[in-house]
């Protein structure tokens, strides 16, 4: 199949590297010194099994290099969706959402419509290390989409089928939104917690006091759920600290890396987004809520 990357970071560096590996079509789209490698030395993973470089790699700076791909991945930040959007090349049949957070399928959808948008739900640390160069930290690689309102379709089994060639695990969902939300209440507490703390997963997780702040916010985003019509699993907070265990013990999200940096994160897409939803819900959310305004005053400054 031929595939468009919009984002060669680590989520589409990790997964568009997998896919050109197993002999598909792959274009990124790409800047900067980053781009130079890919064109230079091609696309280096660094992972927990070692090390693997493809090369060549098709890498462009250019929209219109593209060409007409069977499924683009918008694999960049949610700041950066309506630029990437822009970027899309005419006549795309499939593009898949792989933000962190609830809003970008609809986000996309506005330009495009709700048929071309297949919203995803990507399961991986990966983090762009150095041009040309991606480091896969933990996580099976994992990549589950559906349709936006979860019936079965000949595209969605073609691009299943490709990944599956590559390695890469998907699994239709039953409710991709459930899914989305289910990741939304994991990612969301324990970026926003680490970003306030600079702590990494196993010190959030090992600390009574910030494990206990953990679970209250992961409590909120259930709630917040349940008012919005989704009906997430009833022990999915246990569940995701569970799931917060198994995690490497040094690991910590991009909001925190972005923050800490001083770089544009995706605090809006975030604790934002819980919070700003809880509104409209009538669903306190006073965990979220001080997390949300400790770090809005850390960008602001």
């Amino acid at each position: 199949m031929k595939f468009a990357i919009i984002g060669a970071g680590g989520l589409g560096g990790f997964f568009g590297a997998r896919l050109a590996a197993a002999g598909h079509d792959v274009s990124f789209l790409a800047r900067g010194e980053h781009l130079t490698a890919l064109r230079e030395r091609g696309l280096t993973v660094l992972g927990p099994d070692g090390e693997a470089t493809t090369r060549p790699v098709h890498a462009t700076g250019d929209p219109a290099e593209l060409g007409t791909p069977d499924a683009a991945l918008l694999a960049v930040k949610t700041w950066q969706l309506d630029a990437a959007v822009a970027a899309l090349p005419a006549g795309t049949d499939a593009v898949l959402t792989l933000q962190n957070g609830v809003d970008a399928p609809a986000q996309v959808a506005r330009t495009l419509g709700k048929d071309a948008v297949l919203p995803g739900v990507a399961k991986v640390i990966a983090a762009l290390a150095g041009p040309g160069t991606i480091r896969h930290v933990g996580g099976a690689g994992s990549l589950d989409f559906a349709e936006w309102d979860n019936r079965p379709s000949e595209r969605a089994e073609r691009i299943r089928a490709a990944f599956a060639t590559a390695g890469i695990p998907t699994t239709p969902p039953a409710d991709i939104w459930t899914e989305l939300w289910a990741k939304f209440l994991f990612i969301t507490p324990i970026g926003g917690l680490g970003a306030v703390t600079g702590a990494t997963f196993g010190e959030l997780r090992g600390h009574p006091e910030t494990r206990r702040t953990l679970q209250a916010a992961m409590t909120e985003i259930e709630r917040l759920a349940r008012a919005s019509g989704v009906d997430l699993p009833a022990d999915v907070v246990a569940a995701t600290l569970a799931f917060v265990d198994r995690q490497p013990a040094e690991g910590t999200t991009s909001l925190q890396r972005d923050i800490a940096a001083a770089r544009p994160s995706e605090l809006d897409a975030w604790t934002g987004s819980a919070v700003r939803l809880g509104r409209e819900a009538g669903v306190p959310t006073p965990v979220n809520d001080v997390l949300h305004a400790i770090l809005r005053l850390r960008e602001d400054r």
